[in-house]
């Protein structure tokens, strides 16, 4: 069997065949595929000279960037391990994530540098290097490309088994755990994308996520970088993003569910077309049929919005489309059966097991349970990360041992459908349990986020009870509102036992993609409203 292409052999390779076509734009700065393969290669041979060795970790605080993308593939190209953080996940979990890394070199923008001298981060890096800009007494970019020389990179490519990254979760559901990636499970996940979406070379992507952009890239489309705060998704300004893909008519977006609902809002506001698009893609949690059906309203016919299902540790792993979710399963959200995330992608397998809290040591059949039932998500294939990085209760808790494969348990229930579709219906630590028994919230918010008037809800219990949490749209009036949503919520059985609604103006949600709700946060605001 021929071994997968890691993601900067990719890269390269369809710089060879672009040349002078443009990889990056972002504001003024153009960079073609030929400039920036020449960039990597020389940013892989400095970085070598400068002291760094392949297998060693090297934490990477760049912004979305020339730098950061040079930076990124030189990095995999010398067989070094980028730490990816993000910057978002507060300045003390940055530094306890390092301290776990013990990153060898410490590449970042000025500002990350003083962060680190702020923070005493990552004290054992003994390679310094500054992205964007130059300080004092380290090496900067420019530099190391003159170290680097005309010839470039010689090395090898990494083995596809060697740990190729170390990405730090969101902590969304806990403190950021660092899944290790292979070269492997880069190039199957390259692979995954460009078989599912029909990605083509020379097509324009704006990317709103940083590291899906890498992923572009190596595909061979140009990256149109919007200007936006990317740790703050869901508060760009709309205007920035119908910019870009109006202007360079991109072929393709990738947005959370947060800034599409904005990017929807607008365009509905403002009357605004975008059909040049082919395709939108949405992760890093449920995206509400509202918000799917006012960015459809901006999108030529037969145009989907693609909803990729999956987690830092294994992504991805289904897909639905928003013709089949506003066409059929959004009608059934709303009834309270979860989301529908959609079939598993090629050579990624998904079970649905019984629901503990407990270790599993060894997969065994018998842990499934029959389809139409809820329970724990679990799935095995390439893109399935086999453990978190000096982390090995979280291991043990997360991952099951099958023969030479892994499972990973992806701490989301749900169930499987007569057509072999899986439908999600919240996170297994968030479940709420009451003395008539357990409620699971995606479930159940699913049935009131249907009602006009409702932004977006939250489950949570309070000393076994129960309680909603709202966010209602502007101008609503919580009186009527919340005798409307007990009448609806008395129709269901899955929601009859809701009888207390508190209301909250703005849900604390992940630094990621602006879009996860931190319940255990408003189950503690909702205890102190008792």
């Amino acid at each position: 069997m021929k071994e997968p292409r890691g993601v900067a052999e990719r890269f390269l390779d369809a710089a060879r065949r672009l040349g002078d076509a443009p990889a990056l734009i972002q504001g003024r700065d153009l960079a073609s595929f030929a400039v920036l393969a020449r960039d990597v290669e020389r940013l892989a041979a400095g970085l070598r000279r400068a002291g760094l060795k392949s297998g060693e970790r090297a934490a990477l605080l760049v912004p979305p960037s020339r730098d950061f993308f040079a930076l990124t593939f030189a990095l995999f190209r010398l067989g070094a391990v980028p730490v990816l953080i993000d910057p978002g996940i507060g300045f003390k979990n940055m530094g306890r994530c390092l301290e776990e890394a013990e990153p060898v070199a410490f590449l970042g923008s000025p500002k990350a540098h003083l962060g680190r001298l702020l923070g005493r981060w990552a004290p054992k890096a003994r390679l310094s290097v500054v992205a964007d800009g130059k300080v004092p007494g380290m090496w900067n970019t420019r530099e190391l490309r003159g170290m680097g020389g005309r010839a470039g990179f010689d090395g090898a490519p990494a083995a596809p088994e060697a740990a190729a990254a170390l990405l730090f979760t969101s902590g969304s559901t806990g403190a950021p755990k660092g899944a290790v990636y292979t070269h492997a499970m880069f190039a199957a996940q390259t692979e995954l994308l460009r078989e599912l979406f029909d990605i083509k070379e020379g097509e324009v992507s704006v990317p709103t996520f940083p590291l899906f952009a890498l992923f572009d890239m190596a595909l061979g489309q140009t990256c149109a970088v919007p200007d936006m705060d990317f740790t703050r998704p869901g508060f760009t300004d709309p205007s920035r993003i119908v910019g870009p893909l109006q202007a360079h008519k991109a072929a393709q977006l990738f947005g959370s569910p947060a800034l599409l609902d904005r990017l929807g809002r607008y365009g509905e506001r403002h009357g605004i077309m975008l059909p040049h698009l082919k395709r939108v893609m949405s992760a890093g949690a449920p995206v509400p049929a509202k918000v799917l059906a006012r960015v459809r309203g901006m999108l030529r016919p037969g145009v989907e919005i693609h909803t990729p299902y999956g987690a830092t540790e294994s992504l991805p792993v289904a897909v639905a489309s928003s013709a089949e979710i506003l066409g059929e399963t959004a009608a059934r959200t709303a009834a309270g059966d979860g989301v529908c995330v959609g079939q598993t992608v090629p050579r990624v397998e998904a079970a649905v097991i019984r629901i503990s809290d407990e270790p599993i040591g060894a997969w065994s059949e018998d842990l499934r349970v029959p389809d139409g039932t809820v329970g724990e998500i679990v799935v095995k294939g390439p893109v399935v990360s086999r453990e978190y990085f000096r982390r090995p209760e979280a291991t043990a808790l997360a991952k099951i041992a099958d023969g030479g494969a892994v499972r990973h348990r992806m701490g989301d229930l749900g169930w499987r459908d007569d057509r072999g579709r899986l439908w999600f219906c919240g996170r297994k630590s968030q479940r709420v349990r009451t003395a008539d028994g357990e409620l699971y919230t995606v479930q159940v918010e699913g049935v009131f986020n249907a009602h006009p008037r409702v932004k977006r809800t939250a489950l949570v219990g309070v000393r076994g009870e129960p309680v909603l949490i709202v966010e209602p749209e502007r101008g609503t009036d919580a009186a009527s509102l919340t005798k409307e949503l007990l009448e609806l919520g008395s129709k269901n059985d899955k929601t009859r036992a809701i009888k207390r609604v508190l209301y909250h103006p703005s849900f604390p949600v992940d630094i990621r993609h602006n879009a996860k709700i931190f319940r255990e946060k408003l189950a503690a605001w909702a205890e102190g409203r008792s």
